[in-house]
């Protein structure tokens, strides 16, 4: 049996990736913050799928919550087969509302962590000639619109870059950029949702199962729903300033509440 990490396991987009590879019969290591909700989440998916899951209780905002993942995807004697970099956050408020401490861990956990982890993990895989690794972006990625499109914009870039330097070697890594999602990303910011329109909601299990889609055929960016697949191409095709102004205006009209 094969084995996936994920990191931001317990909700979300994280818990529907645990669900999938757990139903397809891979064991899985679970990684969060929250020790009692990744205990819970391993017994469930054990009792339900008859797959070993292992917790692994890490801060992704901390060095030592990174290297411990690191240390986890460098273990030669169990090793990963799949890793699935899911953590993230969003900051409430605009730039220089927000506070420089809160920016930067921000960048810890989209871009450091995430370039470490994908290393620690692609390192053992090129050895062995197979793996993959999935990061999750946002369609955020595509738009200018402050530090949180900025760090999934590098999540982007630093993927497609590494595929390539890692073509024919066995290894798939992937972009993942879902747009709005069900999950608990929106109230964790303290994010108002109500002016969402609902067409532009995910679910996140059929995400997940597009996304999966997407990587067995060797893509590396993936946008998972028809609808958001229509919206980056209309993105490609406006001129950057009037970009920037639709989405500021956009940014304000589903603004944190």
């Amino acid at each position: 049996m094969t084995t996936a990490l994920i990191t931001g396991a317990t909700a979300g987009i994280g818990a529907a990736f645990a669900r999938r590879l757990a139903t397809d019969g891979h064991n899985l290591v679970l990684v969060a913050r929250d020790t009692k909700r990744l205990q819970e989440q391993a017994t469930e998916l054990h009792d339900l799928h008859g797959i070993e899951a292992e917790v692994l209780t890490a801060d992704l905002s901390t060095e030592a919550g990174i290297a411990s993942v690191e240390a986890r995807l460098a273990d030669r004697r169990h090793p990963v087969d799949l890793l699935v970099n899911n953590a993230g956050f969003g900051n409430k408020g605009r730039f220089l509302e927000v506070s420089m401490a809160d920016e930067l861990t921000m960048l810890k956990v989209h871009c450091e962590a995430v370039l470490r982890l994908t290393a620690a993990a692609a390192a053992g895989m090129k050895e062995r000639g197979r793996g993959g690794v999935v990061n999750v972006a946002s369609v955020a990625a595509f738009v200018p619109r402050g530090t949180y499109g900025a760090s999934k914009a590098w999540v982007v870039q630093f993927t497609q870059g590494a595929a390539k330097d890692l073509a024919g070697s066995g290894v798939r890594l992937m972009a993942l950029c879902p747009g709005f999602v069900r999950t608990e990303f929106h109230e964790r910011a303290g994010m108002g949702t109500d002016n969402i329109p609902g067409w532009m909601w995910l679910d996140a299990d059929k995400l997940v199962a597009a996304a999966m889609g997407d990587l067995a055929r060797g893509k590396t960016v993936s946008v998972p729903d028809p609808r958001y697949k229509a919206l980056m191409g209309a993105v490609k095709l406006a001129p950057r300033g009037l970009l920037g102004g639709i989405s500021s205006k956009t940014g304000r009209k589903y603004r944190p509440q």
